[in-house]
Order: structure tokens, then C-alpha cells, then sequence
């Protein structure tokens, strides 16, 4: 699932609104293996310059769980949207709607490589559903059942963006524009 794009609202210092366009959180570094409809891995490498360990915890950092189901929905939703494009759909959009049996086993901390499996239970036409796993080091740290509906994306900004970054995803690099 790659992130929501556009406008963010964000509150500054006076309590002026201010409106941020930057996506907070792309918790994949790299797919690894996009294998549609049936599979998909990627990596996080887990650092401790990411923001969210200065409040998580100080003095004992720590990624939180919320971030990791994050990363397998990205992962997942990526897979997702990859099968429907397959079928000739190109403007979908999975988003998270489901999450079930999630279980923390371990937890993830700054300097390990989160290694993420997403696996395709159900792919239809409205959504799908994926089975996730993260491991570090070879063992599980999560798992969950995550569920997604589809929705259509015409705007051509936000198509071209969520190109740019899957490309940075499977690649390592955006295509030249």
C-alpha cells in the first residue's frame, strides 16, 4: 500500500496551520521480490535517526508495533495493487482496512534489518486480504492478517508520485522524468 499523498495539516509554533505535502512515513526501503498475485518481500533498515524514536522510547528505542503493521501494509497493499495491474486495472489504491491476528514476538530496535513477506490469501475485484510476517535476523518479530479495499485514482500528480516512489522501491532509483 503505498501512503496517502497531498496536504497534511500540521501546527507550528503560535498555533498557525500550516499545510505539509511530504508523505511522513515510506517504511519500506526496498522490494525485493514482487511476485504477483502470490508474493512479496521487501527490507526496512531500521535506524535510529528515524524520528520516531525520539519519543519511543528514551533511553531504550524501540520501533513501534503500529509501524511495523504499517510496513507489511505497504508491503502488502503494493502486492495487491501489483495483481490488479496484471488484470488490466491500472489506477487502484489499496487501503488498509483490516487487521487481524496480529502478534508482536520481538521487539525491533535501531541497527536491525526488518526482512517483510507479504503472501496473498484473497485477491478480488474489491479488495484482498494478505498474510504478513516480519523477521529480523531470521526471526519472526510480527505477524498479522491485513485486509484492503480498492479505490480508484485518477489524479495525475498523485499517479505520477506513487510511480515515482514504487520505482524507488523495486529499483532504487525514480525513472527519469
Amino acid at each position: 500500500m503505498l501512503p496517502p499523498l497531498g496536504p497534511r495539516p500540521s501546527i507550528r509554533a503560535g498555533g498557525a496551520l500550516l499545510v505539509s505535502r511530504h508523505v511522513r512515513y515510506l517504511l519500506l526501503d526496498r522490494i525485493t521480490r514482487l511476485e504477483p498475485p502470490r508474493l512479496a518481500t521487501g527490507v526496512k533498515c531500521v535506524s535510529l535517526s528515524d524520528d520516531t524514536f525520539a519519543d519511543h522510547f528514551p533511553g531504550h528505542p524501540m520501533m513501534p508495533g503500529a509501524l511495523v503493521i504499517e510496513a507489511l501494509a505497504q508491503l502488502g497493499g503494493v502486492l495487491l495493487e501489483a495483481t490488479r495491474r496484471a488484470e488490466g486495472h491500472e489506477d487502484v489504491h489499496a487501503l488498509l482496512t483490516m487487521i487481524d491476528h496480529a502478534r508482536f514476538r520481538r521487539v525491533v530496535r535501531p541497527g536491525d534489518k526488518l526482512e517483510l513477506e507479504a503472501e496473498t490469501i484473497l485477491a478480488r475485484e474489491e479488495g484482498g486480504q494478505v498474510k504478513g510476517k516480519a523477521r529480523v535476523d531470521g526471526e519472526v518479530v510480527a505477524t498479522a492478517e491485513l485486509g484492503f479495499a480498492f479505490t480508484r485514482v485518477t489524479n495525475p500528480k498523485v499517479l505520477a508520485r506513487r510511480r515515482e516512489v514504487l520505482d524507488i522501491w523495486l529499483t532504487g532509483a525514480a525513472e527519469e522524468p
